[in-house]
Parts: C-alpha cells; structure tokens; sequence
C-alpha cells in the first residue's frame, strides 16, 4: 500500500480529536508518532531513559535516542534500529511537554510502588507491562480516531510519513529530514519525499523578486522611449521588429549609429 501524508489542519483535527477523546499515555503516544516521525518498532521500545528533556522548555538540547526497536514478529524481541545504528531525533517544545508531563506521573505511580528510577521502564507499555503491541493500538485506538476526527483513512505508519512532509512544508533540509528519519541514505529520503510538494520550490524563484526588483517609487519605464547601452544609441523601428524576419538583411540593423 502507498504511503499517504496528512495535511497540516488534518493533523491539527487528529490531535484534536485525540486530546478530548484519550488518556494521557494514548495522546502521547499518537502525538509522538506524528511530531517526532518514529517507527512503530521504536515507539514500542522507546524507554524513559532515552529521552532528553533539557533543564527547560526553550533549552535546545532535548532530544530521543532511538536505539532499539521491537520486532513483533520475534515476540517483541529487542532489536537495534532498523539502520543497525543509533540516532538522535529532535524534539519540540510541544513533544517535549507532552511526554514530561507523562513522565511526571509515571514517576508518581512509580514512587508509591516504592521506586524511584524509571529509566529502563518503557515510555508507553501495555497494560500488562510489556512492549505494546502497535497493530492492537491501531485497531482498537487509532482507527476510531481517524473516524471520529472525520478524516480520510490512514495507516498508523502514516503518522510517520506525515512527519517527513510537514518537515518538508516549513523548510528543513533533506539531509536533517533523513538524519531525524533514520534513512540509511539522502537517496532513500529524496526518492519518498523529494516531489512529495510539486512547486514547494517556487518559494524560492519568489525571493528573487524581494532581492532584485527595483523600488516601486523607481521611475517607470515608458512606450516608446529610446533605450540607452553605454555608448550606443538602440534606435529601433517598430515596422522593423513587425511581422517580418527579425533582421530582413544580411547587416545587423538594431545599431544605427555610434555617438
């Protein structure tokens, strides 16, 4: 099946839809597929120790680790990322917020159960503790969802492709979309996203205009008048440019005379 992309208000209208309709630990889990791109592997070994939260909100340095993913197909195995390799994936001040605030809780049921370490404890377990089976969440969570927000139908993967496009619409570099995506090459993430927006780019042919256009209050030029090249005076004739051969003789006629 074809990987497919929500838009930026369909993304707004799921999370929407997911605060009011979820639990906290569900919320979070949707919100940080779409807003930090993982897979369902890794969103299923994801513990609290590899996430850096920073001292606050606006410090720089917060971040996830993606160094395991869990393979269902060897009964939840734990495996390294898809790409045999760690990497590290930015997150927002909005992810950000939205897992410390889980965190939070999670250490307050962990401190009545007499611990006071979380970190090796998975961010978003099953109810019996265990890595959470993704495609149970998509069937009896996130399937609902999509029809409760009124929304075309999706995958859960597609949060992830998501992602990759909305990096694309505010402006990241393909080379930082496949470092926060995992890819094993530029080449993987220019082949999935590269005409993912046909005409994204005109933006850029648009600053042209701003950078080199002369001030609106610059003289205008007029029908008519006599264009000037250093030296040269261009008289030019318009029974001469009319609906013949731009230059009838074998003599370039445009240069008149030389003052």
């Amino acid at each position: 099946m074809e990987a497919t992309s929500l838009k930026p208000k369909e993304v707004e209208r799921l999370l929407e839809a997911a605060r009011a309709q979820f639990a906290l630990a569900d919320y979070a889990l949707i919100f940080t597929a779409v807003r930090a791109g993982l897979r369902q592997g890794e969103i299923a070994a994801l513990q609290w120790g590899d996430i850096q939260f920073g001292d606050r909100e606006d410090d720089e340095d917060r971040y996830i680790v993606v160094q395991r993913n869990c393979d269902r197909r060897w009964s939840h195995k734990m495996l390294t990322p898809k790409n045999k390799k760690p990497r590290r994936v930015d997150i927002s001040r909005e992810v950000r917020r939205v897992l410390l605030q889980l965190r939070d809780d999670r250490l307050v049921k962990a401190f009545t159960e007499g611990k006071s370490d979380i970190s090796d404890v998975l961010v978003f377990p099953s109810e019996a503790g265990t890595p959470i089976e993704m495609n149970n969440f998509s069937e009896r969570v996130f399937k609902p969802l999509v029809s409760h927000a009124g929304l075309r139908q999706i995958r859960f993967h597609d949060l992830r492709h998501s992602y990759g496009s909305l990096l694309i619409q505010v402006g990241a570099s393909l080379a930082y979309i496949r470092d926060q995506m995992g890819h094993s090459s530029i080449q993987v993430t220019v082949d999935v996203y590269g005409d993912l927006i046909p005409g994204a780019n005109v933006a850029f042919v648009d600053k042209l205009d701003a950078a080199t256009s002369p001030q609106e209050s610059a003289r205008q030029p007029q029908e008519g008048m006599p264009r000037k090249s250093g030296g040269f005076k261009e008289a030019l004739s318009n029974d001469w440019l009319g609906g013949r051969d731009s230059n009838p003789d074998t003599q370039i006629q445009s240069l008149q005379s030389y003052r």
